[in-house]
């Protein structure tokens, strides 16, 4: 582990300087979704206040509150660019002087967007997660953050990227065929939205199509990380959904490294 750490370390660091260079389009961007969250909270709002319940399909008020911010935060670490960052490698054929070096392809892109992490912990992480405790204090009256709980959110989140990381790489590689991804990119990331619980809890869904996205992947993205931090699931529920995302994170790996060993005999890059 240590010698991997030493070998990658320089991709670390190189994605720790294009994140500092580019850090005004990443506020920006970042402010633009925290006001599509304020727009969910009051959207919601407005579903609780019409509807005189205190509940709605099992989630209150402060519940989905919570969900609604800490989803956002989740889908912001969690995020990953590997799919259009792979994609643009190909198309322009500045992949080939990474195969030529003495390293896995897909650790060099891994340690590199662990350094453009830092920006997204350095300036989301604690002020959201602050401002979620206080608003749940101020509403119970009462201190909800748990610190077992919100341990197994940041063990469940390591691994909800480190899934998003190798479902994007492996799907980067179609760009080895399609050669551009960007439109196709987009669309995946709605769907990956939707199904991932992002846009709305999966609980929201009928039970048969809950139950399906539940043991997809998808699942493990951001409705899993969610579900452990606000306390809507127990022992059990947490237990199975950690085995279902190291399960799925084994196969992702595997599963690239099976396309990646196929595409590379293919390799014809634009203007490369």
């Amino acid at each position: 582990m240590r010698r991997i750490f030493k070998i990658y370390k320089p991709f670390t660091h190189a994605g720790v300087m294009l994140a500092a260079q580019y850090r005004v389009n990443f506020i920006f961007f970042i402010l633009g979704d925290v006001l599509m969250c304020f727009i969910n909270y009051f959207l919601w709002k407005a579903v609780f206040s019409s509807g005189g319940a205190q509940t709605f399909m099992g989630f209150s008020e402060t519940d989905m509150v919570s969900y609604i911010f800490i989803s956002f935060l989740t889908s912001t670490l969690a995020y990953s660019d590997g799919s259009y960052a792979v994609g643009e490698e190909i198309k322009d054929g500045s992949i080939a002087m990474r195969m030529i070096k003495p390293i896995r392809f897909d650790l060099a892109f891994l340690f590199q967007e662990l350094g453009e992490r830092t920006m997204s912990i350095s300036i989301v992480f604690l002020p959201l997660m602050v401002g979620v405790e206080i608003f749940r204090f101020v509403v119970t009256g009462a201190v909800q953050f748990n610190i077992f709980r919100f341990l197994l959110y940041l063990l469940s989140l390591v691994l909800a990227y480190l899934i998003n990381f190798y479902v994007n790489v492996c799907y980067g590689y179609s760009a080895f065929v399609l050669k551009n991804l960007w439109g196709s990119n987009l669309l995946k990331n709605i769907i990956i939205g939707f199904l991932s619980g992002a846009t709305i809890p999966l609980a929201f869904l009928p039970p048969v199509l809950s139950a399906v996205l539940n043991f997809l992947p998808f699942a493990s993205l951001t409705y899993t990380p969610v579900m452990i931090y606000i306390g809507m699931y127990g022992p059990v529920q947490i237990l199975t959904s950690f085995g279902l995302q190291i399960v799925w994170l084994i196969f992702f790996i595997f599963l690239q490294q099976v396309i990646w060993n196929a595409c590379v005999k293919r390799l014809s890059v634009q203007g490369g």
